[in-house]
């Protein structure tokens, strides 16, 4: 009998939780110690596959393996009848992965990276076992090491959350390094890029929390003789909790293929006391120079004391870095067709300040690293713009981060480009709005006709990308009579472009961490858009139930609304409206004369179907719809999920009646 694919891969998974729980291993390592001791003698004949075989027939290995493991009857028939498996008990994880095989080469060099269970999260002490089918808050553990990027399934929150996962990590990945030769030993020990472990937590609203960001030394597996090694790794909280330990991984790591040979652990740790003072001399020399370029700067007119020129930033860790060191030159791929399109991604990332503990209305600086800021899904005004400024580098414009403030004097960055043209455009990183800047000139007669001041920023102190830092040295930071002449040093004081090299080009110090690739969606589109649909079909019947009001649903109406929600995300991208004409047209032929049409549509970061009927319900002209009465009413609600990289989503949703006009 053969098995369906999903059956064979539940099989293989309930054989190694069972050999797991049974530390199937540790025997194995028993058995192995005690046969290569016994046939030590004279002869020291080699061990064969056989012998160890027939070692762990002898101790009775085996049968304990096969005694234990109990199929019954029902699981049979399950599979034969090729019923669907039965869900997660606890969770449903929406964004599921679907694994693909990949040959390992026997020619380069792997580090297999195992999650064996995580403890200590106290937060979670008093937090109840979940019941079978309720819904609960999960951990889920996201990895990236040279260009690769993994994630583990969800599992619930608990003071020892049940992360047991296992993840290959190519130590030569796209051709990094030696491709054809394999790594030895020698060539790992010079390879400072850490493992980046980040956690996060889901509340069961789906809003997610950082909850540690760790940077993996992974080179003490060098120094181990039997090429495997197995640690505790204290994970500590971010922001101001970042001196506060959150929990602890047990982690393991191993070489395929092991090494021949091993490095003595004395010169791993003396490889990493080199890179820690070389980084740490470097940061100090910059340092000094930043305190000197700083004084320079107060020099030239006392009110600089009080502008917005910001040369260091705090990242998740409490970790203070240069802040061009947060801008690299990134490429999506084919994941982003234009700079239009990155920015409309950049915006559908949720802005929330970094959360302090306790009032007083103070602000938690809090800079993300990439990885941090795409695994989380949200972040402040500086993450958006330091990525948005990174995409459009990479997009090949001249892109800048601008520190400043908008109305009311509130601390806000956004991002500007600079034409070949002289032309100066502003990019709104948390709304993808764009505006033209043309600066009025103070010294114009009165009557002279002056640009107007589009944008929504006030003030503008410094701006930098990843090699440039300048401060605004202008008698008046008001963004309106700003000239953003960078070549004048008499409106733009520089830093040295050596001395940023030196602490932020990439791979000039070991405490940079490396840029992630962006990940392709796993959301599918059309499902997504079908299951929102079809839940705000429920809730708005629901509704109309409560009010003692019948729903007929127009399917033919509900599919014309499509053109204008996917007019409405183009018009985001683009900038540029288009097909409104056509769907006008559509409508007036669905709606016969006499009868009366009413449209809402509304746009939401989230899938959440019922987060998204509360906020239409709050506006009047949806209430109209929603709860319409009348002669020959014919309700319609059409959803669209556009779906980008890291799956950002940005969910349309519209609704639509027809009614018989009665006066």
């Amino acid at each position: 009998m053969s098995l369906p694919p999903e059956k064979a891969s539940e099989l293989k998974q309930i054989i190694h939780n069972h050999l797991l729980k049974m530390d199937i291993h540790g025997k194995i390592r028993e058995v192995l110690a005690e046969t290569v001791r016994d046939d030590q003698g004279p002869a020291h004949r080699s061990l064969s596959e056989a012998d160890f075989l027939r070692a762990l027939q002898c101790r009775g290995i085996i049968d304990d393996v096969m005694k234990d493991l109990h199929f019954t009857q029902g699981a049979a028939t399950d599979a034969e009848t090729g019923s669907p498996p039965k869900p997660a008990t606890h969770f449903v994880d929406k964004d599921i992965t679907h694994l693909k095989k990949s040959n390992i080469d026997p020619s380069r060099r792997c580090l297999y990276l195992q999650v064996l269970g995580g403890k200590a999260f106290l937060e979670h002490l008093q937090e109840p076992e979940p019941l079978p089918g309720q819904v609960c808050s999960t951990f889920t553990l996201y990895l990236h090491f040279r260009n690769q990027r993994f994630r583990s399934k969800p599992v619930p929150c608990a003071c020892e959350p049940n992360l047991e996962e296992g993840f290959l990590l190519e130590i030569h990945k796209d051709g990094i390094g030696e491709g054809s030769k394999m790594a030895d030993a020698t060539t790992m020990l010079s390879m400072c890029d850490p493992v980046h472990l980040v956690l996060i937590k889901t509340d069961t609203s789906s809003e997610t929390t950082l909850v540690s960001s760790y940077f993996l030394d992974w080179r003490t597996v060098l120094s181990s003789p039997s090429g495997k090694t197995c640690f505790a790794v204290e994970l500590m909280g971010v922001g101001s909790e970042c001196k506060v330990p959150a929990g602890v991984l047990t982690v393991s790591l191993e070489l395929y293929p092991p090494l021949t040979e091993t490095l003595s652990s004395d010169i791993i740790s003396t490889q990493q006391s080199l890179e820690r003072q070389r980084t740490a001399e470097k940061e100090r020399l910059f340092l000094v120079y930043a305190k000197q370029w700083w004084r320079e700067f107060l020099e030239i007119r006392p009110s600089h004391q009080s502008k917005m020129v910001k040369i260091f930033a705090q990242d998740e860790n409490g970790i203070s870095r240069p802040v061009c060191s947060y801008v690299r030159v990134l490429r999506a791929g084919r994941l982003l067709e234009s700079p239009r399109q990155a920015a409309r991604f950049v915006s559908l990332l949720a802005h929330e300040k970094a959360p302090v503990v306790g009032g007083g209305g103070s602000k938690q600086e809090q800079w993300c690293t990439l990885m941090a800021f795409l695994c989380r899904g949200k972040g402040d005004c500086e993450d958006h713009a330091t990525l948005l400024c990174s995409l459009l580098l990479g997009f090949g414009l001249d892109a800048y981060v601008c520190v400043g403030t908008k109305a009311k004097g509130v601390p806000h960055t956004w991002v500007l480009t600079r034409g070949t043209d002289g032309s100066i455009t502003f990019w709104e990183s948390l709304a993808a709005h764009r505006y033209l800047h043309k600066a009025i000139d103070p010294d114009a007669p009165p009557l002279a006709p002056q640009p107007k001041h589009s944008s929504p920023y006030r003030t503008v102190g410094c701006v930098f990308n990843h090699q440039t830092f300048l401060a605004n040295c202008q008698p008046s930071d008001a963004v309106e009579i700003c000239v953003f002449d960078f070549q004048n040093q008499s409106r733009w004081k520089a830093m040295s472009e050596e001395a940023l090299k030196s602490v932020c080009a990439p791979g000039s110090i070991t405490s940079l961490p490396l840029l992630p690739p962006l990940c392709a969606p796993s959301l599918d589109p059309a499902a997504s858009s079908n299951q929102l649909e079809l839940e705000m079909r429920y809730l708005v019947s629901e509704h109309r139930k409560d009010l003692d009001l019948a729903t007929v649903w127009d399917d033919h109406l509900s599919y014309l609304l499509s053109s204008a929600l996917s007019a409405y995300e183009l018009e985001r991208c683009t900038g540029v409206s288009c097909g409104n004409e056509e769907f006008q047209d559509a409508v007036r032929r669905a709606v016969p004369d006499g009868h009366t049409f009413k449209g809402f549509p509304i746009h939401f970061l989230h899938r959440s179907a019922r987060r998204a009927f509360a906020t239409c319900l709050r506006s009047p002209f949806c209430q109209e719809i929603v709860c319409c009465r009348g002669d020959h009413v014919r309700l319609a609600v059409r959803v669209r999920v556009f779906v980008y990289p890291e799956n950002a989503c940005a969910v349309w949703l519209m609704f639509a009646c027809k009614y018989r006009s009665v006066l």
